[in-house]
């Protein structure tokens, strides 16, 4: 049974007898019942009753209810309500707008609106570069999405995809004080994701593209990259890729390893795999070795051979695996230095990794549950990492967009090359010093404020020096 978590909190609202040790009555209950508690606040103290509020984590919404049975069970204890905490936090929306200027008198109304705001107007037309100056599309960034590939949900459409792509805005705006807003779009036709992004462009100053299914997010980027002039960033692939190389890079810094001389087996072949594979061979990783299902992808591969096997592991097989060594994932991590994986749970058998070179590097980021538990790792492995938070080294994306972005709208980049994104990831890297560097801090938490901006100065720098910037930079500092 999992662990307790604050995605199925509660807030349980109890009257009970007001009498000695009847809050720990009710709090034995709970305990029984297996939830975890947290906050206890007074609401209201009579002379026979007392009603408090009871903050409580349950593992699931089936124990969040059992857990609210046992409360009312007790004798002398009345449950009044139930609250989903996580529910109330979306309650109406996580975003709202605001304004930099109040507009208390007449002259503030002629200068934001009419007549003032037509001499803007004006000077925008004559040089649309000034949009960047004079309006929000200097700090604004799309998050859009089709809704096909939300987290480990799928295909749920554009409205059950918002509270996601507003929650990607929210953590813009936390950690780079970028202003992000969600565009989730009613198809699934590539033609008509670019065209609604294109129409839309001209109020952002980036896009972030966010789940959308493999392979058509490839088609869907690679043109609004070539066909507009604004960072086109698709976090799903990128952001994966660029904290997976600072976790390599600090994970070869602590194991005196050189990334060139590494043997990387990968099992996970769409989108993220893909991006990996190319940021790693981009930092000078020279063997790669992608499996899925079936085995490891190569170009004598039936389905390769067939035309049947789709884009993202057609460029593995032309681009990986080059010697087209068969065989499972298995044996793919015999003599492998580094395992990566990108595809779901329990994909991996704990003692293969034996197969691996000593002092093995594991990357295991199926969420929620990994290819392989750090538990049963353990070991084999001198390095671990998974995309959950509950474990050290957590491989988290919000550790690279927001910075990516922020350096990017500072020197109003037209683009996210993959110079601006190998130079993010060792912004990453930078953040944690030789002497935090252990087995379980390779990469840092995701509440480190330093990050984004070690990020922003990474990207901006290397945007300046290869020229896709296009005015000076306007360093952006977040206050905390």
């Amino acid at each position: 049974m999992s662990s307790p978590s604050a995605q199925f909190s509660l807030t349980l609202r109890v009257e009970f007898d007001r009498r000695p040790g009847m809050l720990g009555v009710v709090a034995t209950a709970i305990g029984d019942a297996g939830g975890s508690i947290g906050d206890i606040e007074t609401i209201e103290l009579g002379d026979v009753k007392a009603i408090r509020e009871i903050t409580v984590d349950a593992t699931d919404a089936e124990h969040g209810e059992a857990i609210a049975a046992a409360v009312e069970a007790v004798e002398g204890a009345s449950l009044l309500e139930t609250t989903d905490r996580t529910f109330e936090l979306h309650r109406g929306g996580k975003l709202f707008t605001g304004l930099k200027t109040g507009i208390r008198t007449r002259d503030d109304l002629s200068m934001a609106y009419t007549p003032g705001v037509a001499r803007v107007c004006s000077a925008i037309e004559a040089d649309p570069e000034k949009a960047f100056e004079f309006t929000i599309k200097r700090n604004t960034v799309a998050v859009v999405t089709d809704g096909t590939a939300v987290l480990g949900l799928g295909d749920i459409g554009p409205e059950a995809a918002l509270p996601v792509m507003e929650g990607k805005a929210v953590l813009f705006k936390e950690f780079a004080d970028v202003d992000a807003f969600p565009i989730c779009l009613d198809t699934k036709d590539p033609d008509e994701i670019v065209r609604a992004v294109k129409l839309l462009a001209p109020c952002f100053g980036g896009i972030n593209l966010e789940d959308i299914s493999s392979p058509r997010c490839f088609e869907v980027e690679s043109r609004l990259v070539e066909e507009l002039d604004i960072p086109v960033f698709h976090d799903d692939q990128h952001g994966t890729a660029i904290v997976v190389l600072a976790a390599l890079i600090n994970a070869c810094r602590l194991t005196e390893r050189n990334i060139e001389d590494l043997k990387v087996a990968m099992i996970g072949a769409g989108a993220a795999g893909v991006a990996v594979a190319k940021i790693l061979m981009g930092e000078g990783a020279r063997t790669i070795l992608a499996c899925d299902r079936r085995g490891s992808i190569h170009s004598a591969r039936e389905d390769y051979l067939d035309g049947s096997m789709n884009t993202p592991k057609t460029w593995l097989a032309e681009n990986t695996n080059l010697e087209q060594q068969e065989g499972k994932i298995a044996e793919a991590l015999e003599g492998a230095d580094v395992f990566i994986g990108l595809s779901g749970p329990g994909l991996v058998e704990a003692d293969d990794l034996a197969r691996m070179n000593p002092d093995p590097i594991v990357f295991a980021m199926a969420n929620p549950n990994p290819e392989v538990t750090p538990e049963a790792a353990a070991p084999y492995v001198r390095v671990m990492a998974t995309g959950r938070s509950d474990y050290p080294n957590q491989i988290n994306n919000v550790l690279a967009f927001p910075g990516v972005f922020r350096g990017a709208l500072d020197v109003r980049a037209s683009e996210i090359t993959e110079e601006m994104k190998l130079a993010a990831a060792h912004g990453i890297a930078s953040v944690i010093t030789d002497d935090e560097l252990d087995e379980e801090n390779i990469v840092p938490s995701v509440f480190n404020r330093e990050v984004s901006h070690a990020v922003a100065e990474a990207v901006s720098r290397e945007a300046m020096r290869s020229g896709v910037a296009r005015g000076p930079r306007q360093l952006t500092r977040v206050a905390y």
